[in-house]
């Protein structure tokens, strides 16, 4: 009995420890799966960065044709570009180690958890098997030794009887040898039953050995096995976690150092002088002011320098000017000059129109619209680099079409030479094509060419003395007003914005004959500033994006220096520096009695 007990406890023990390994392997797998979790979320964070970085890199990315783009000669514009390009090369290491965590850990060990479970399943499938089958095993060990003991006290039963019964005179013989009988068979089931126990417990005591020192040690190995290699597999992901960032750090540095490299590429002195030669524009500097005598009845009246940097702040209040270089041809002004002996007005006149080529009447170029073809609305200078820069495409274009003519006059030769392989006529109507083609392109190189010359025998040379042209005209009676109010053409100053020139040579000629001779001098790189003709109020906020707007803010106290024409602009200045166009709806204006008949000649 104490036997029996033994094992049974040795059976709840064992069963204790399977409840045991079976908690703390279900532990490990869920912590292997919270691990893969931690990869995951950690490689979702990858792509999102890396995504942001790409969008952020894209959006800082010069658009094509635009301002950013032009700027792009500048060497803090490059070193940015390359910084970004840079910066999308590492957002790209970034997504890489995304992918290495998604396919060296995530992958991986959503394969070994699988495999793990199924494994894990079978170890304690096998142990609960032997568990069930040493258990069965026990049952009938028990059950053969209770019949064993109740066939024995059958047996000892039966033979008291049968004792009882001999003993007894008066009971026959014949029931005293059935009694007999009975008794010798009850031995005979004892002696089976205790043959049959003691089978039993031979063969329990072999399966329960085989059970505690074979089976169960070995489903307990191989549980222990499969634990360490889960254990070393997860620290086998955690290495592979570190060297897919260790793998990338080499890359990585590498684009750091190209953000580096590009940061000390900058050249503020090349800038600089990219940004000197891109607004060089070429006109000769102003000679100087002639000297003006005072006689008695006579007032000293200033005669107005286009080009002055230090105009009193009273000439400012009244007419404010810029120091941007334009070029005012023409001005009414109210004030004449004293008279001065110059050359005659007409040989200044002619010279100065035949330096300046006219151009289209289109307001809208002042507000962002495009230029003449030969750029007669830039400085001489910036017209030479522009006509010099279409020429280049277009020797490129003829030069491409040229090559293009020369592989098709081959492939007809070929044709020629091997009817087989195509008909030569086919190829005809394309070089007639590629030939009209090019003396068109030639056709418009030397028309550029031709605009080039023109500007480069106008370029003044080093050599030449500076030297000053009147730049001012005055008006002496009310046809002058009558001329200034028709049509007007529109000419650009050397800045890039645009004032307004009389559209009929005779209206101009009316104009000179009007003036007996400049009142006051001008320069090709200089400008004379409008007058103030009187103020406005801005009602509204205007943000002035296209080129000859300007941005006002509501509330904001102005000059007007031209009327609103029809189409639905004035002009307006703010300071010596800053004056464009606004919406005529968006200010209030208050013009000066005495300054709305001034009108000016550009």
């Amino acid at each position: 009995m104490e036997s029996g007990r033994a094992t049974l406890l040795r059976e709840q023990q064992l069963k204790d420890q399977f409840d045991n390994l079976e908690k703390h392997t279900q532990s490990g797998i869920e912590f292997v799966e919270r691990y893969t979790k931690f990869v995951k979320e950690r490689s979702e964070i990858e792509i999102n960065y890396a995504k942001q970085i790409k969008n952020l890199s894209k959006k800082y990315q010069p658009k094509k044709n635009s301002k950013e783009e032009e700027e792009n000669k500048y060497t803090s514009c490059r070193a940015f570009l390359s910084t970004l390009n840079e910066l999308n090369d590492y957002a790209g290491q970034h997504e890489v180690i995304a992918e290495n965590l998604t396919s060296q850990i995530i992958t991986e060990l959503l394969r070994y958890l699988t495999e793990l479970k199924a494994e894990r399943k079978s170890h304690f499938h096998d142990g609960r098997k032997a568990q069930q089958h040493i258990e069965c095993s026990w049952k009938q060990l028990e059950s053969s030794k209770r019949r064993f003991e109740r066939d024995c006290k059958e047996a000892d039963r039966a033979q008291q009887y049968f004792e009882r019964m001999d003993a007894d005179i008066n009971v026959t013989k014949a029931d005293v040898e059935k009694a007999r009988q009975q008794a010798q068979m009850r031995h005979q089931m004892a002696a089976d039953s205790k043959s049959e126990y003691s089978n039993f417990l031979t063969k329990f005591n072999q399966e329960q050995n085989e059970h505690y020192y074979t089976l169960i040690p070995n489903i307990f190995q191989k549980l222990q096995e499969m634990e360490e290699r889960r254990i070393e597999r997860v620290g086998v992901s955690m290495k592979t976690y570190a060297e897919v960032d260790r793998e990338v750090l080499p890359i990585v540095g590498k684009c750091l150092d190209g953000m580096t490299k590009a940061a000390e590429s900058i050249e503020p002195k090349t800038d600089s002088k990219q940004v000197v030669e891109s607004y060089k524009s070429g006109f000769e500097p102003p000679g100087d002011v002639e000297f003006e005598d005072y006689g008695p009845g006579q007032s000293m009246k200033r005669t107005v320098s286009e080009t002055s940097l230090s105009n009193s702040r009273g000439e400012a209040k009244e007419r404010p000017s810029k120091s941007k270089g334009k070029l005012w041809p023409f001005i009414k002004n109210k004030n004449k000059s004293p008279k001065q002996n110059k050359e005659p007005l007409s040989n200044r006149f002619n010279e100065f129109m035949a330096s300046k080529p006219k151009m289209t009447c289109l307001r809208s170029l002042r507000r962002g619209g495009s230029g003449p073809e030969d750029f007669s609305h830039l400085p001489p200078e910036q017209r030479r680099k522009k006509l010099q820069a279409k020429i280049d495409d277009l020797n490129k274009d003829i030069q491409k079409e040229m090559d293009q003519k020369d592989a098709l006059t081959k492939m007809k030769g070929v044709y020629e030479k091997n009817p087989q392989m195509g008909d030569p006529a086919s190829v005809d109507p394309r070089l007639v094509e590629m030939a009209m083609n090019i003396e068109k392109l030639q056709s418009e190189v030397q028309k550029f060419e031709g605009w080039l010359a023109e500007v480069e025998g106008r370029l003044p040379s080093k050599s030449d003395p500076p030297r000053r042209q009147s730049g001012l005209y005055e008006t002496q009676n009310s046809n002058s007003s009558t001329v200034a109010n028709n049509c007007a053409q529109d000419r650009e100053s050397p800045d890039g914005s645009y004032t307004e020139e009389q559209s009929s040579e005779t209206q101009v000629k009316v104009a000179i004959a009007n003036t007996p001779e400049f009142d006051d001098e001008f320069d090709d790189g200089d400008e004379e500033t409008l007058p103030t003709i009187g103020t406005c109020k801005a009602i509204y906020q205007f943000e002035g994006h296209n080129e000859g707007t300007i941005s006002v803010t509501e509330g904001e106290l102005l000059y007007v220096i031209e009327e609103d024409k029809g189409d639905g602009w004035t002009r307006v200045r703010r300071n010596e520096e800053e004056e464009g166009y606004v919406p005529t709806s968006y200010v209030e204006v208050l013009l000066e009695t005495n300054a709305k008949g001034a009108m000016t000649y550009i």
